[in-house]
């Protein structure tokens, strides 16, 4: 079994700061209670002194998870802060307070205005008095990433010598890159007296886009706890994505030998519930949680995947809370991607028929960004309409407008290959298809009924036209066409249902005719 890298949920602390994503009681403890199934070590649950809001939120979320995980609070090296997360933490059956103080050189002279040698007495002072309320104390040294590290090192010996569990080295900017922060948190090891006795942190922001990879290098480095958010969300540009570490250290153990206790497949529906209630909207390439993160609409890709799942994706879907992949059915898909999704979809189709299920495929995908599963069952369906016709629709032209009169043009191709044009008028460009179409068939009929509806989202949505005639001698018969321009859709299921009238009145061939 791996050495275990302990998970330091920030979402309802460092997560909420992000603009936007303020949290009510109610809501973190929904998110609190998604945690604990998702299996995170710590929960770091608010920021007590800076709310009412938030004080509520720690203690409430601090009485309920019980011995589930571990509840921590954040103060400031400031006596009132930490008192504060104490009476919030009263009764948390697993309490942490994480307290800290601004180590760089920045934070020293421009923020706080004060030396080092003070922020280091604060920093000890803060320790200790949150040692005599809990346990367990968590002490963060901000700004860590664009400090001096021997004044870093200094902090923190001093740190663990006043009672620290846990030492955070955050890259409080995002400052760092992998090499440069992997070797600040190896100093420690080097540096400081008694590094042993404390579980290091890392705490890292994405400024740069490095946050994941500037955790991952604390951790080969002999960090063993990672401090992160669901979706990466937090200031600024975020937090270390909790998803991406977790996975990143279950598809690479062997690399990094440890591993996190995390339950992965609650990962996804996380991932979801938090987007839901903070209203950020995870990125669709964004990696695990992505919309696109298991999908594929390359038509070599698709054809890997269909192949062997791990030829284009090296982590399995299931094992974080999909269903699956996803084939994505585009202009650039492949036959074999067609064909297997219509198999999913229970159409097992001869070879002539798919493949003009496939030409109009390709012509719909060249009108469309996707082809949904509603599209390609509309397809199926026109294709099987196609088999008996008696007149085609080869081609329609309308013109429409106010003012103006709508008029169409219409070419019907006969089974036996003959090319017949009309054109007409009408109060609207359908009624112009129609009688076009009516002086060519020449077969008497009455429109009873006229449909159309969207078959998919979105404005690219294919339209489906239902329609019904009714014969001289009273039949109903149905057609149904359809295209991404309703004109033509409409023209199909006219077609479709004079087909089908006139297929009707071919003459019964029975034993008695002498034929």
């Amino acid at each position: 079994m791996s050495e275990k890298v302990y998970i330091f949920d920030t979402t309802l602390r460092d997560g909420e700061q992000s603009p936007g994503a303020s949290m009510n009681t109610a809501e973190k403890l929904e998110i609190a209670r998604q945690l604990v199934r998702l299996g995170v070590d710590v929960i770091e649950a608010g920021f007590p002194v800076s709310s009412p809001g938030d004080f509520e939120s720690v203690r409430r979320i601090g009485d309920e998870v019980g011995d589930a995980v571990v509840v921590c609070a954040l103060s400031r090296a400031v006596p009132h802060d930490i008192e504060v997360a104490a009476d919030a933490l009263a009764t948390a059956r697993r309490p942490r307070i994480h307290t800290g103080i601004g180590v760089s050189e920045s934070h020293l002279q421009d923020k706080l205005r004060i030396t080092g040698d003070v922020a280091l007495e604060r920093a000890v002072a803060a320790v200790k008095l949150a040692r005599n309320f809990v346990g367990d104390v968590e002490f963060y040294a901000e700004d860590a990433g664009r400090a001096e590290p021997m004044f870093l090192y200094r902090v923190i010996e001093a740190a663990i010598k006043a009672g620290a569990t846990v030492v955070n080295i955050p890259d409080t900017t995002g400052y760092t890159y992998p090499e440069e922060f992997g070797a600040l948190i190896g100093g420690l090891f080097d540096h400081v007296d008694g590094i042993e006795k404390a579980i290091v942190s890392v705490h890292c922001h994405n400024d740069l886009g490095m946050a994941t990879a500037n955790a991952l290098a604390g951790v080969k480095a002999g960090a063993c706890q990672i401090e992160c958010t669901i979706n990466g969300i937090g200031e600024r540009a975020g937090n270390t994505s909790l998803e991406e570490v977790v996975m990143a250290l279950r598809q690479r153990t062997v690399y990094f030998g440890v591993d996190t206790t995390v339950n992965a497949k609650e990962i996804t529906r996380t991932s979801r519930l938090v987007s839901n209630i903070t209203g950020i909207v995870v990125q669709p390439n964004k990696a695990i949680v992505g919309a696109n993160a298991f999908a594929h609409s390359s038509g070599i890709h698709q054809d890997g995947v269909l192949k062997e799942r791990s030829t284009y994706e090296i982590i399995d879907p299931v094992d974080v809370g999909v269903g699956g992949s996803s084939i994505v059915l585009t202009a650039r898909s492949g036959r074999h991607a067609l064909q297997h999704r219509l198999q999913e979809l229970g159409f097992d189709l001869p070879t002539d028929e798919f493949e003009r299920v496939h030409a109009a495929f390709l012509e719909l995908a060249d009108k469309k960004k996707e082809v949904y599963d509603e599209d390609l069952e509309v397809l199926v369906g026109e294709s099987e309409r196609t088999l008996d016709e008696v007149y085609h629709l080869a081609q329609v032209h309308f013109t429409s407008g106010e003012p103006g009169i709508p008029t169409a043009t219409v070419e019907l191709i006969t089974r036996e290959g003959e090319h017949l044009i009309d054109s007409s008028h009408g109060t609207g460009p359908v009624d112009a298809v129609y009688k076009a179409i009516n002086r060519i068939v020449e077969v008497p009929n009455e429109l009873s009924e006229f449909s159309v509806k969207a078959v998919t989202r979105g404005i690219d949505a294919l339209g489906e036209v239902t329609i019904r005639v009714t014969s001289e001698d009273g039949r109903v018969f149905t057609g149904r066409g359809a295209h991404s321009d309703i004109i033509v859709a409409s023209a199909k299921a006219y077609t479709n249902a004079l087909n089908r009238l006139l297929v009707s009145q071919k003459p019964v061939i029975t034993e008695d005719s002498g034929l």
